[in-house]
């Protein structure tokens, strides 16, 4: 079996990897701020990361922050993963990276450009997997909004969210496999509205509020609405918006 890393290995989605390559067989180090000695590391300090990788086979870079500092972050596992020989890096980025002017977004972008540069330069072989908001994030952005008495403003856009768990076992798979590439990305099962999960998620959590539309100006929510963050040739997901949220509720 493979000695795997896997960064950001406490979170929403480097968990259940974690665990589902366990349930592999694989034998699998928690790279995060605040995993146990050693591998408790800062990526974008660096600071123990050639100790925590040494002797790996492969790569789950899962590991990710909007408040930024993730190209440096990818500067040193990269520098750490070739030191030490690492055959394949597996990322995840998202969908719309390329199209959506967010800052977060293309810093996800130039990450993955980082990867396959160095990938073309002698370092790891690579496999970069693009997926659509997970449901855990649609459900924090829409139990902010209805933190308002009465309504509940909601942004005029369509999503195409997916189970993290799905996207989770999609990395597991790619991650014990050979390197791929950028492959085909991952959506969620459906395209639907933002205000219609917002009226789901109302329901399921007993709330009284009437969903009021935002429209929002500006090029990213311009690229959102025009669904350049979607990818409804990809709705390889399964789980609803709805199932999710009645799996959270038992």
């Amino acid at each position: 079996m493979a000695v795997i890393l896997v960064t950001g290995g406490t979170g929403t989605l480097g968990k259940p990897v974690c665990d589902g390559l366990r349930a592999k067989g694989h034998e699998v180090r928690v790279l995060s701020r605040h995993s146990p000695p050693p591998y408790a590391v800062d990526l974008r300090d660096g600071t123990g990361l050639g100790a925590a990788v040494e002797g790996v086979d492969t790569i789950v870079h899962c590991a990710s922050s909007p408040r930024g500092g993730d190209e440096k972050a990818a500067e040193n596992l990269l520098a750490a993963a070739r030191g030490a020989r690492v055959g394949h890096l597996v990322y995840i980025s998202i969908v719309g990276v390329d199209r959506v002017p967010l800052g977060y977004y293309r810093a996800k972008h130039r990450v993955e450009r980082m990867i396959e540069r160095a990938g073309e330069s002698g370092g790891p072989g690579w496999t970069v997997l693009r997926a659509t908001q997970f449901h855990d994030l649609v459900l924090q952005v829409l139990s902010a909004a209805a933190r308002l008495p009465l309504v509940m403003p909601v942004p005029s856009v369509s999503v195409q969210s997916i189970d993290s768990a799905e996207v989770a076992d999609r990395l597991v798979e790619l991650a014990t496999g050979p390197p791929g590439g950028r492959v085909p990305d991952m959506g969620g099962p459906e395209v639907r509205p933002l205000r219609e999960l917002a009226r789901a998620y109302l329901r399921a959590s007993g709330r009284r509020r009437t969903p009021v539309p935002l429209r929002l100006a500006g090029k990213t929510y311009a690229q959102y609405r025009a669904g350049a963050h979607l990818t409804p040739e990809n709705a390889v997901g399964k789980v609803t918006f709805e199932e999710f949220l009645d799996h959270r509720r038992r």
